[in-house]
């Protein structure tokens, strides 16, 4: 009777290690498939709304993500938060572009300031296009946007890169807050690294000489935007490149007469009826809100991207998307530079 009793208690013994181990395996490989959302990866998610390639909307950004527009990647070292969107999608009332694109919740004025930084990479912009379309082959990763007056944008930060070249460029829109009808409204482009917005190809398919200092997919680079007293002081740096500065004022016009209209204008937006001045104040007093993400300047319109009639899934296997992964963002409050 002892010995059964004994081989009783160590069958139970061994079961229960049994179903310890299995208890123990299932929450290792629970915590190995846990999905991690883009507010674990950049925690100030809760700072902004987005509107995705789709049409999703939303202002809860802590734990959400989306499918084929929002998502974590992992290469293998980092985790990326992933902003992609199709050339055709739905987009917002402003715009024939879509966007997986972050809107900044809180609001300020050029006097008051705000600070954006982002650590990012490009990973795919659009593969059609008309090469004599400025907007061809790229996507806005960052952007101060109005939301009173014409509601333009004193930034548009673009990476655009042409087909089969191995290296894009980076650079800086500056939109005019428009005197009058905002009919004349006007960006004036200034270059980072490669291009600025201006420099297009001959013809639909023949494309301007690759950039030697440019940006390729996949290079990790970063940009802080600081409005501090009305003045916009832009930083970009990435390892292999000259770091770069500028400086814009957002309170007083440079563009206010036509005797101000740069040359890089003359030659592309007024021959097109585009031949609007600024206000003197430019964008003072003037409410502002950061964006931040993946806005796709390919469409099936302007640039003559294709676009599949809006099939997403089509769209995303043959090369119509742009893709934007970021490994690091803040935002705050401007500061007095160094």
């Amino acid at each position: 009777m002892k010995k059964v009793l004994v081989a009783i208690v160590t069958l139970l013994v061994i079961a229960a290690c049994k179903n310890n181990t299995k208890a123990t395996v299932k929450s290792e490989n629970k915590s190995k498939t846990e999905i991690k959302h883009p507010s674990d990866v950049i925690p100030f998610m809760d700072e902004f709304k987005i509107l995705c390639g789709d049409g999703t909307r939303t202002d809860s950004l802590v734990n959400f993500s989306k499918e084929d527009f929002f998502y974590v990647e992992n290469d293998g070292e980092t985790d990326w938060v992933v902003y992609k969107t199709p050339n055709s999608g739905i987009t917002s009332r402003t715009s024939s572009n879509t966007r997986t694109e972050l809107g900044q919740k809180a609001h300020w004025i050029p006097e008051t300031g705000g600070k954006l930084t982002g650590t990012l990479k490009v990973m795919h912009v659009s593969t059609t296009g008309d090469a004599t379309a400025s907007s061809s082959y790229s996507a806005v990763i960052g952007q101060i946007h109005s939301d009173e007056g014409h509601e333009n944008e004193p930034l548009k930060i673009f990476y655009k890169k042409f087909p089969g070249q191995e290296k894009g460029s980076v650079f800086w829109n500056y939109e005019i807050n428009t005197a009058g009808s905002n009919d004349g409204r006007w960006d004036y482009s200034t270059a980072v690294w490669g291009y600025d917005f201006s420099d297009v190809g001959d013809s639909a398919t023949e494309y301007p000489a690759e950039p030697q200092d440019g940006i390729s997919l996949g290079e990790e680079f970063s940009y802080e935007v600081n409005v501090f007293e009305g003045i916009m002081y832009l930083t970009f740096k990435s390892e292999g490149h000259e770091t770069k500065k500028f400086t814009k004022s957002l309170l007083r016009s440079d563009f206010a007469t036509r005797a101000d209209v740069p040359e890089q204008i003359l030659s592309t937006y007024y021959k097109r009826g585009r031949d609007g001045v600024e206000r003197d104040t430019a964008y003072a007093g003037e409410i502002q809100y950061f964006k931040q993400g993946c806005y796709n300047q390919a469409n099936g319109k302007s640039t003559k991207s294709d676009t599949f009639d809006g099939d997403i899934v089509k769209q995303y296997a043959n090369g119509s998307y742009a893709e934007v992964w970021f490994k690091d963002a803040t935002v705050g409050i401007g500061t007095k530079p160094n």
